[in-house]
């Protein structure tokens, strides 16, 4: 019967990725380094820290600038193993956009899925996280107004979002990766209610489900439990840890999504208050699947989280 050890467990690089512009000055700019070209420079020493940290494997993010031979090849140079991937999609509306059913551009809505899937199938992964857009502007409250809350819901909005999806799973499906769906707050499924209509409209065979142990807990859900909730569809599982006295304040007073990240929500595993050890517990008996460490935003210099996030690992999940 097949249990999580640590072979199963990767780092997601963000820590190298969501960054400030001067890490000594916590109101710089917000970087995104994944969509500066001048990254792929950087990225082979990325995967060398990771791997110095402790960790087997990364959670696999092609550059839009590489190829898949060219990654492959820097992945392999790095001994890491590859772990799924995440993908997102957009709703047409969000973008001021109607895509008759059929046409050449509703087919072109999904090119980024397609492409994630043939990421996926190409490395051999079965499986991938799929995510609404998290997207910023006026049309986006959830991230710039008020996070964690549910904030403007619209079953409407919601129904698009459920159709979207099920399109982009068709897609995955369709090439042999199996999408679960990862809850994020700041997008339009970050609710409890919203997570379980979503499951609830997509039949099983199409989605299963790829929680945010993190992203649960700031939305006030008890990952533990969401987790036994869905055990027959859970498919793998993106861990953090949260300070959840600045989780809670974000959701008594409309706080926006950068702010609360900015406020230090975000910890390495271990150093947060979300029980992590009932989280583990509440994985089926029968998973198979990747946990991967993922800290949004690093609360110490990007090689020193990826260390603290191993000797977790190390302490919490057995070697084999």
């Amino acid at each position: 019967m097949p249990r999580l050890t640590r072979d199963r467990v990767a780092l997601n690089a963000i820590q190298w990725i969501n960054v400030k512009a001067d890490p000594s000055d916590p109101d710089s700019p917000d970087l995104w380094r994944y969509a500066d070209p001048d990254f792929r420079a950087d990225y082979p020493g990325v995967l060398a820290e990771i791997r110095d940290a402790g960790f087997g494997a990364v959670m696999m993010e092609v550059l839009a600038t590489q190829t898949l031979q060219d990654y492959a090849l820097m992945v392999r140079e790095s001994g890491l193993a590859l772990a799924p991937g995440y993908a997102q999609i957009g709703i047409p509306s969000d973008h001021d956009v109607r895509l008759a059913p059929g046409s050449a551009e509703r087919v072109h809505w999904f090119d980024g899925v397609r492409r994630r899937a043939e990421e996926s199938a190409y490395f051999g992964l079965e499986s991938v996280f799929i995510a609404p857009e998290v997207a910023w502007g006026p049309k986006h409250p959830r991230t710039e107004v008020g996070a964690a809350t549910g904030l403007d819901f619209d079953q409407a909005r919601l129904d698009e979002v459920i159709d979207v999806l099920g399109q982009a799973c068709e897609v995955l499906v369709a090439e042999g990766v199996r999408p679960g769906l990862h809850n994020h707050v700041g997008t339009w499924v970050e609710t409890e209610d919203e997570i379980e209509q979503v499951l609830a409209a997509i039949p099983a065979d199409l989605l299963g489900a790829s929680f945010d142990v993190g992203h649960l807990e700031w939305a006030g859900i008890d990952a533990a439990a969401m987790l036994r909730r869905h055990a027959d569809r859970l498919l793998d599982l993106h861990l953090k840890d949260l300070d959840l006295g600045v989780a809670a304040a974000s959701r008594a007073t409309p706080t926006p999504y950068r702010k609360a990240a900015d406020s230090g929500i975000f910890l390495e595993p271990g150093l947060g208050q979300i029980d992590l050890d009932a989280v583990l517990a509440a994985l089926p008996g029968d998973f198979g699947g990747w946990v991967v460490i993922e800290v949004d935003k690093a609360s110490m210099a990007p090689d020193a989280s990826a260390r603290v996030s191993w000797e977790w690992v190390d302490r919490s999940i057995p070697a084999a």
